[in-house]
């Protein structure tokens, strides 16, 4: 079933609504739904490689308020909805993790989570139950959704379709070495001023 959905998914890089199924796409995976926009981004990126960065910011902005409605759902229904959500994925011994990861990181912890493959729902969910600070959640999410949606339209536009391969091939390696480099970043920026 997930394979089909995943080819469903795909199937919108070849119509003329792709756009629009990407941000859809976008705004509903960051709250709900298990497909990651990445896959269409790539699809549409490397049919127009010259609209990569539209596109790249098409999903980061879907992304964005998708995650906002993730934390509506934490922050007023995570009783009825948000408990659901998270049973349907069986996410419930990572939505505690995450609990302790808020209390000692809450902006590094939806900042990771929003550019690596962790399930970013988990996290926009959990930040509107654990009452995050909207303005914390909204600046973190806003980087690193765009920052991993940007890389990846950054390295179709300047390398054209051929890097597809090797995005779907390396994408959780270089997810995780970029993270590192991030943190590492921020931590000198911290020590050196």
């Amino acid at each position: 079933m997930l394979r089909r959905l995943y080819d469903w998914v795909l199937h919108w890089a070849k119509t003329p609504y792709g756009s629009w199924a990407l941000f859809v796409l976008a705004f509903c995976e960051s709250s709900f739904f298990p497909i990651p926009p990445d896959v269409l981004l790539i699809a549409l990126a490397v049919s127009i490689p010259k609209k990569s960065f539209k596109y790249a910011l098409i999903c980061s902005v879907g992304s964005l308020l998708g995650g906002c409605l993730g934390y509506l759902i934490g922050w007023q229904f995570m009783a009825g909805i948000g408990e659901r959500i998270i049973s349907f994925y069986g996410f419930e011994q990572k939505f505690e993790y995450i609990k302790e990861l808020y209390i000692t990181y809450d902006a590094w912890a939806i900042g990771i989570a929003g550019f690596t493959p962790i399930p970013y729902k988990v996290f926009t969910i959990s930040a509107g139950a654990f009452n995050i600070n909207f303005l914390v959640f909204i600046i973190a999410s806003l980087v690193s959704r765009s920052a991993r949606f940007f890389l990846v339209g950054g390295l179709i536009y300047l390398f054209g379709p051929e890097i597809q391969s090797f995005i779907d091939k390396y994408f959780n390696i270089l997810v995780v070495v970029f993270t590192i480099l991030l943190i590492a970043g921020f931590v000198i920026i911290r020590y050196v001023f």
